[in-house]
């Protein structure tokens, strides 16, 4: 058996493909409500159909909040946030607190694995030492490997089977007994020299994509204020067949990865001495992307000589991708928060997100409003922050007063559109 730690966007897919192989999975969380909805065959991610669960409750899915029942399973993936805290420092509080519900079950012959993003030595410095407090020696008794979660919700040309997969072990036991592990389910695994290694590779992913939004999105500003458009250079500079890879401009960064994983890099270099100023910089760009689309709401109010305070707002798309409903760090509630604070009347529009979430830094009673002549002629101004392919971006162009577009949806000049 095995047994996956956190049941959400990363532990969900998991355990789907461990039971398509014929495994039975038993998936631990402290939610109530996805063991429930795991019971009744429902889902809770948009992107996973009911159809999937119920197929795999019927070849051996069982959800629980039992963190006893751990004894049971092979293999424990642990797949729970790892965010900032109000420091901007890693909060490991969930990993440490999941090992440690673990810990008076565990029993010799277990592979543990982390897949939760963090920075290098958490594997050998934090888990290590809790599990060798029970006794059990790491690499003898039980055995500890790291390897990252790469899932990316919504995208149809990837799923959990094809995504070649990165391991690293504590000792080469360790690393044997990931391969057994992961072999069955992933087409292609990626075994590194240590945890540290594998630790470092996933943070490499990350900040390789948030350095390069972040020049992007600095490229944009420039662009902006020379009068270019930087959409139109992008797709330029993209037909060199060699030495350039397109990124595209947004609000900002999104996700359960991106916006936070580099900090996780910064905060272990500061150990060994080392200032990592280009990364730091390229969250301080990205950071201050809400605040760019924010200005630019104003700017376009100002034209049609309103103020912020007191105009109706609708923002198109909240979560933090387009085609998904995950709103982790989503840019456009920072930007919904910013355009609040500043006096304005909000509403929003997303077709995978039907009523605003329970947040734990963010609060709004709001539900998704329907999109169409008569409602867009109400705002002063739409906000584009999620370019979900649902939407009729025509009908929104036609009939709203102000668009301010952050994510380049129209290419083409006209009257009522700024580019954010």
């Amino acid at each position: 058996m095995i047994g996956i730690v956190g049941m959400g966007y990363v532990g969900l897919p998991l355990a789907l493909r461990y039971c398509e192989v014929g495994y039975k999975v038993l998936g631990l969380d402290i939610d109530p409500a996805k063991a429930s909805a795991l019971a009744q065959g429902e889902t809770y991610i948009e992107h996973i159909s009911s159809d999937k669960i119920r197929r795999a409750v019927d070849q051996g899915l069982e959800g629980t909040t039992d963190f006893a029942r751990a004894s049971e399973a092979d293999a424990l993936i642990i797949c729970v946030p790892t965010p900032l805290d109000k420091h901007r420092e890693p909060d490991l509080s969930f990993v440490v607190a999941t090992t440690e519900s673990l810990l008076p079950h565990l029993r010799a012959g277990q592979v543990l694995s982390l897949e939760s993003t963090t920075y290098p030595g958490t594997t050998d410095e934090v888990l290590q030492p809790l599990i060798e407090s029970t006794g059990l020696t790491v690499g003898e008794d039980v055995f500890l490997v790291y390897s990252p979660e790469r899932e990316d919700p919504g995208n149809p040309d990837f799923v959990t089977r094809t995504i070649p997969k990165v391991c690293g072990g504590i000792t080469p036991a360790c690393l044997e007994a990931g391969i057994a592990l992961y072999e069955q389910v992933i087409d292609q695994l990626v075994p590194v020299s240590s945890t540290r290694t594998a630790e470092m590779t996933k943070l490499l992913e990350n900040i390789h994509r948030a350095v390069n939004i972040g020049l992007v999105n600095e490229m944009k500003m420039v662009a902006d204020r020379m009068d270019i458009d930087i959409f139109e250079v992008i797709d330029a500079a993209a037909t060199k067949p060699f030495g350039f890879v397109p990124y595209y401009p947004g609000p900002g960064l999104g996700g359960h990865c991106i916006p936070i994983d580099p900090f996780y890099l910064t905060w272990k270099a500061r150990e060994y001495g080392i200032n990592t100023r280009f990364i730091e910089l390229a969250g301080e760009v990205n950071s201050s992307m809400p605040q760019w689309v924010v200005e630019k709401v104003v700017e376009g109010l100002n034209r049609h000589r309103k103020s912020l305070n007191g105009s109706r707002i609708l923002i198109l798309g909240i979560a933090y991708k387009k085609n998904v409903d995950d709103m982790r760090e989503s840019p456009s509630v920072e930007i919904m928060e910013q355009l609040r604070a500043r006096g304005a009347e909000l509403a929003y529009h997303d077709p995978h997100v039907p009523v605003f979430p329970r947040m734990r830094e963010h609060a709004f009673d709001l539900a998704s409003v329907a999109l169409s002549e008569s409602s867009l002629r109400e705002y002063d101004c739409v906000v584009i922050g999620t370019d979900h392919r649902k939407v009729d971006y025509e009908l929104v162009k036609a009939w709203s007063q102000l668009v301010v577009d952050a994510r380049g949806v129209y290419r083409a000049p006209a009257a009522n559109i700024i580019r954010a």
